[in-house]
């Protein structure tokens, strides 16, 4: 008889699974703390791993931030055969997002958009139907954001009973959606929850982040969604989420920048628009603010945190790309240049760091898609969403992931999701059905933290014992003179670094948790009978 393990992974990458070997075992896991309670763990941490965290804010697969130990891709299937020594690895995708982006763009739907949204509505009506299969508490997330209310309506209108919804909400108007979110549970007739945060809640979620996370991870929207999932595992087991409906239907106001910045930049001459590059990044933010106060529409679509000035220098090294490739992967870096800031590393190859393209799609704004599709969503918004969720033993389900979905998203023509200077034009006219418009039709907020202010604030102390000089010599991964300019800056207001910034602070974090376990089992002491 053949030994033979078979592992494999969720299409979207929902779920995690790491493997890899400790001296001579082969491991697997769907947690990294699971691994690291073998008693011969040792691995160190990959520094290739870390610059890759670095600028994309977390751990992309396969890497894991451990040498040695790997996190398998989504809608992929390994054997291991123990015939050999060490073991025989096969890794084989068993599904393909790269096929169905390109197939569906190739063959696209033929019906109009009333088609188009009905078809739409029967999937996700079903899909939702199967994750509301449950023996326990049902409820959702309702961020009163377009994906969530459109999830809490098709599971409203299925179920006899008031749907259980949960939302956070902030003291600063900038970053609230509880608003929104409380006027369409009450158009909905859900029984809706909802807690508001101040930086004191922060504060005390901060210290429990890398236990929740396993590696370091700094998509700073971690803090609320933890929260969120805390407030509903009160009231309910089973949550279900939206995630997922902007990767597939074009939600992201980066898709239009993106698209305006190439069309606006990309048929200059590479040396032009390095010169302007260059141009822009010598001139003081305060300069810029002044001197392009015209590109208020742009900084909109960019992002709302930061200044023009700020914005434009972060813009500076995009307008060097090349191609729009290169363009879109310096969009949505998190930190561009990681290599300086991680001391004595290399950036490890991914399908989106290297030069090849990795699909082949025609349309710039189809590209960006696709590659959220298989690195941002995975390695971000479902990290965020599954760790979170799980710390406090509350399951998960996202509707838009089912594989039916995703198909159908990718055979819908990009005109049917982007639509003059509206995002998510489908599934708008389809919320339209269940939701007034004008509950529905707002600018988008997103699910994010007054960082940069709290960073100033009442994260101040929190942030200096970790960006201590001293400490971050004597640990030995950061660049300890860069990390403190980019700290002086952010705390005087010149410039807002609150991405990089958060970055080192969750490793830092989370390498003091990692200490903070080898001290308590190299203290242990065994006890042996007489």
């Amino acid at each position: 008889m053949e030994r033979v393990l078979h592992l494999a992974r969720d299409r979207a990458g929902e779920k995690p699974l790491y493997y890899g070997w400790i001296g001579s075992s082969f491991v697997f896991a769907s947690e990294l703390k699971a691994l690291r309670a073998h008693p011969n763990f040792c691995a160190g941490v990959n520094r290739e791993a870390l610059a890759l965290y670095v600028r994309h804010a977390g751990v992309p697969a396969p890497h894991s931030i451990y040498e040695h130990i790997y996190k398998l891709p989504p809608a992929c299937h390994l054997v291991v055969r123990p015939a050999a020594t060490p073991c025989r690895l096969s890794l084989t995708p068993y599904w393909s997002a790269k096929e169905v982006a390109e197939d569906g763009v190739a063959s696209p739907f033929q019906g109009d958009s009333y088609e188009a949204i009905t078809e739409l509505g029967s999937l996700l009506r079903d899909a939702v139907r199967l994750r509301m299969i449950a023996d326990v508490p049902l409820g959702a997330f309702l961020s009163g954001g377009v994906d969530s209310s459109t999830i809490v309506a098709m599971m409203q209108v299925q179920d006899s009973k008031p749907v259980k919804t949960f939302t956070i909400g902030f003291r600063e108007s900038l970053y609230n959606e509880a608003d929104s979110a409380r006027a369409i549970a009450r158009h909905l007739g859900t029984e809706h929850t909802e807690l508001y945060l101040g930086p004191k809640q922060t504060l005390e979620v901060i210290p429990r982040l890398p236990a929740l996370y396993d590696e370091p991870f700094a998509d700073s929207s971690q803090i609320p969604t933890f929260l969120v999932s805390e407030l509903a595992r009160r009231h309910v087991t089973v949550s279900l989420s939206g995630d997922g409906g902007d990767e597939l239907f074009g939600g992201y106001n980066l898709y239009r920048a993106g698209r305006l910045l190439w069309n606006t930049f990309g048929w200059m001459p590479a040396a032009c628009r390095r010169a302007i590059g260059v141009g822009l990044r010598a001139a003081p933010t305060q300069v810029l603010d002044g001197a392009f106060v015209w590109l208020s529409p742009l900084q909109k679509q960019l992002g709302r945190n930061n200044s023009i000035g700020d914005k434009l220098h972060k813009l500076a090294p995009v307008l060097i790309g090349a191609n729009p490739d290169l363009m879109r992967r310096m969009l949505v870096a998190n930190w561009r240049d990681a290599q300086p800031l991680v001391l004595n590393s290399a950036i490890s190859l991914t399908p989106f760091s290297d030069g090849d393209r990795p699909v082949a799609l025609p349309d710039f704004t189809q590209n960006m898609m696709y590659a959220d599709l298989v690195s941002y969503l995975p390695d971000d918004i479902l990290v965020k969403v599954d760790r979170a969720s799980m710390g406090v033993s509350l399951e998960a389900r996202v509707p838009f992931l089912d594989h039916r979905l995703i198909e159908l998203a990718w055979r819908l023509p990009l005109h049917f999701k982007l639509r003059g200077g509206t995002t998510k034009w489908i599934l708008r006219q389809l919320l339209y059905r269940y939701v007034p418009r004008e509950l529905v039709d707002r600018p988008k907020s997103g699910f994010a933290v007054p960082l940069s202010a709290w960073l100033r604030g009442p994260l101040r102390e929190f942030a200096e014992d970790l960006l201590a000089e001293s400490k971050l010599r004597q640990d030995g991964w950061f660049d300890a003179q860069l990390v403190r300019s980019l700290w002086s800056e952010h705390i005087a207001g010149r410039r807002n670094w609150e991405q990089p910034l958060w970055s080192v602070l969750m490793f830092q974090a989370w390498l003091a948790q990692e200490k903070a376990c080898d001290a308590a089992v190299t203290r242990e002491v065994p006890i042996h009978a007489d």
